[in-house]
């Protein structure tokens, strides 16, 4: 049995066979209908998620099986006092495969030590995010072709947003990978992260807080929203949250087949303007999450289609 708690779980070539196996997915879709048929989706929510949820659910339904879980932590038992543990101890006891996201960072890790199905961690705290990752790393291949040989902009929080920390640590492992980091100082990429994904393996990156002078580098730019929610004092948050907004007027010195990205939900860094430019992907993000949950499900449930 195999949980999906940090993307490095997988090897390169696992990841790539996923995104295989997703593009693979999306073209036949008939080919899939009935994969899981009789199995079992639990997802057990502690923090609030509109995509990432539903995402999970549509893509188990979609394979043929059914869903059960929660949205709410104060719908469970843990409302009550019952350990994380216990919970994923039971509803383990009921579902064939668990996704789970929790605000707590090492909580999906706990929960596989007590669980009797394949966990998926589906955010924990600020720490990692890998089928959100899974989902850029679809995304990125789907639009530029290849995981190698591009310049990369990440900007906005990167220091509590674990869909950064996710997609640096594994585009770390493909090769000739720029990176650009942009965002305020208070909150600059987390030292460690630098650290175990780039510096030690010897990777190039930039540090900047000024995202229109690097703008005509970019091949992919991966905006984020600001998080009030990872804030401790409201005052810190109001200043930061609109540190930059990406205008039309922002994107006229980018290139012509640059991938606009973001994990979602947003807030006022993106205009709705951007929608219709044709360098925005965060749509295309949104439906290739369900096709490379699809992929993972089946994996993680050894099923050969």
């Amino acid at each position: 049995m195999r949980h999906l708690i940090d993307i490095t779980d997988l090897s390169v070539e696992e990841v790539n066979e996923l995104i295989a196996t997703a593009e693979d997915i999306m073209d036949h879709p008939e080919k899939y209908a009935q994969a899981c048929r009789g199995r079992q989706l639990a997802t057990l929510f502690f923090e609030p998620s509109t995509r990432t949820r539903l995402s999970f659910e549509s893509a188990m339904l979609a394979l043929g099986g059914t869903t059960l879980g929660f949205s709410d932590a104060n719908s469970s038992s843990t409302s009550k006092g019952e350990t994380v543990g216990d919970t994923i101890h039971t509803v383990s006891c009921y579902a064939d495969i668990i996704a789970m996201r929790h605000p707590k960072e090492g909580a999906p890790f706990a929960a596989s030590l007590r669980s009797e199905a394949p966990i998926i961690n589906a955010g924990d705290g600020g720490h990692n995010h890998p089928t959100q990752t899974l989902t850029d790393l679809v995304t990125i291949h789907r639009e530029k072709g290849r995981l190698n040989n591009f310049t990369i902009g990440f900007c906005g929080d990167l220091k509590f947003g674990r869909t950064v920390h996710s997609l640096v640590n594994a585009l770390s492992r493909y090769d000739n990978i720029r990176y650009v980091l942009i965002s305020p100082e208070e909150l600059k990429l987390p030292r460690y992260v630098k650290e175990t994904s780039l510096k030690s393996k010897g990777i190039d990156y930039t540090q900047t807080t000024d995202l229109e002078s690097v703008m005509p580098e970019l091949d992919v730019l991966y905006m984020t929203r600001v998080q009030k929610e990872r804030f401790f004092n409201e005052e810190d948050y109001l200043r930061l949250k609109d540190s930059y907004i990406l205008s039309l007027e922002k994107l006229a010195s980018a290139k012509s087949d640059l991938t606009i990205m973001h994990p979602l939900p947003r807030v006022n860094e993106i205009p709705v303007a951007v929608d219709d430019d044709p360098r925005a992907c965060y749509w295309k993000q949104v439906k290739n999450g369900k096709f490379a949950r699809m992929a993972l499900i089946l994996k993680l449930l050894n099923i050969k289609v």
